[in-house]
């Protein structure tokens, strides 16, 4: 099981629901936000090796927030969650590890997870 600590940044909460049960039967610890602004919150109080973000958020979007991330030098992988056709230039845009397009299958998520989070 590994010992990773996830992050998952998503506006949608059966979207974090589902994507944090997804991860905790992988043996993931997670934690989850519900903006960006959230997010950066929760990086006071548990620093995630790896962050699930959402593109396209209110308050503080995933390019402000990656942006804010890489400003306070936090060098944590991204994999970039989004329904959006541009998901690749949009996680090549933040320099993301990886990512997924909505809607995805536990399988893909995991895959990606895996390639996009440090060695333990």
């Amino acid at each position: 099981m590994p010992d990773v600590r996830v992050l998952i940044v998503d506006d949608e909460p059966d979207i974090r629901a589902t994507v944090s049960a997804m991860l905790e039967i992988e043996g993931y610890r997670v934690d989850e936000a519900v903006n960006g602004a959230d997010a950066l919150r929760v990086l006071e109080d548990h620093a995630p090796d790896l962050i699930l973000l959402d593109m396209r958020m209110p308050v503080l979007d995933g390019w402000g927030f990656a942006r804010e991330l890489r400003q306070r030098g936090h060098r944590t992988p991204i994999v970039v969650m989004t329904a959006a056709r541009d998901a690749a230039r949009w996680a090549s845009e933040i320099a993301a590890a990886e990512f997924v397009a909505k809607p995805f299958g536990m399988d893909d998520l995991i895959r990606a997870v895996e390639r996009a989070r440090p060695a333990t």
